[in-house]
C-alpha cells in the first residue's frame, strides 16, 4: 500500500490532493517539516535530506512532491496526467516554474506579514518577495485570460500542483490579476481540494 509521509501542513498537500483526486487507498504519516521524526535513521535511510514529503509504495521509495505526482498519476493511468505530448510538456512546465517563482517567494511573504509573531516579522524580507511574486502572478494572468486550464482544456496536474504550492495566495490581495484569482479558487473548490485542505486547517 501506498505511504505518504508528510503533513498537510507542508508540501505534501499537493499529493494529499491528488491522492484524494485519484481515489486510491494509503496511510499517512502526518510527519511536521523539521520535526524530530524527519532526522531518525529509520526516515533518513528514505528520504536523506530530512524533507517531507516522502513516498513508499510497494517498496519504491520517492521525495520531491512534484516527482511524486508526476509518478502517481502517470502510474495510476490519471486523467489529469495529459496524454498529448504537448499538454504534458506543459505540465511540465507550469510545475518546474512554480518552483522556481512562487514557492519560497510566497512563503517568505506570507512568514513576514502574518505568520510570524509580530516581533519576528521583516518588512524588508516581505517587500522583497513580493517584489517577485508580482511579475510571476502577471505571467499566470497571461495565460489564464487566454486558458481555462494551464495544460489543455480540462484541469489537470498542471493545475493541481500551481495551485496546491499556491495556498497561501489564497489569503493575499489577488484584486490585480482577476483570471488568475478565480483559477485557483476554482481550483481549490474541487472536492479532493477541500478535503486535503481540512486537513491543513
Amino acid at each position: 500500500m501506498l505511504r505518504i509521509h508528510g503533513s498537510a501542513r507542508s508540501r505534501g498537500l499537493r499529493t494529499l490532493w491528488l491522492v484524494g483526486e485519484l481515489g486510491i487507498p494509503y496511510e499517512h504519516d502526518d510527519l511536521l517539516p523539521r520535526s524530530p521524526g524527519t532526522r531518525t535513521p529509520e526516515y533518513l535511510a528514505l528520504n536523506p535530506n530530512a524533507r517531507v514529503p516522502t513516498i513508499e509504495d510497494d517498496g519504491f521509495v520517492l521525495y520531491e512532491s512534484m516527482a511524486i505526482n508526476f509518478y502517481l498519476a502517470k502510474k495510476y493511468k490519471s486523467s489529469l496526467y495529459p496524454s498529448d505530448p504537448h499538454n504534458e510538456a506543459l505540465a511540465w512546465q507550469w510545475s518546474f516554474w512554480e518552483t522556481d517563482r512562487l514557492d519560497r517567494q510566497q512563503t517568505t511573504y506570507a512568514n513576514h506579514t502574518t505568520g510570524l509573531p509580530e516581533a519576528q516579522r521583516k518588512p524588508e524580507l516581505a517587500a522583497a518577495a513580493w517584489a517577485e511574486i508580482e511579475p510571476a502572478m502577471d505571467v499566470l494572468e497571461g495565460t489564464l485570460k487566454k486558458n481555462r486550464w494551464l495544460a489543455g482544456n480540462d484541469f489537470s496536474l498542471a493545475d493541481l500542483n500551481v495551485a496546491a504550492a499556491m495556498y497561501r495566495s489564497l489569503t493575499f490581495d489577488l484584486g490585480r490579476w482577476p483570471a488568475a484569482r478565480e483559477w485557483l479558487h476554482r481550483c481549490w473548490e474541487r472536492p479532493a481540494a477541500k478535503r486535503a485542505r481540512a486537513m491543513r486547517e
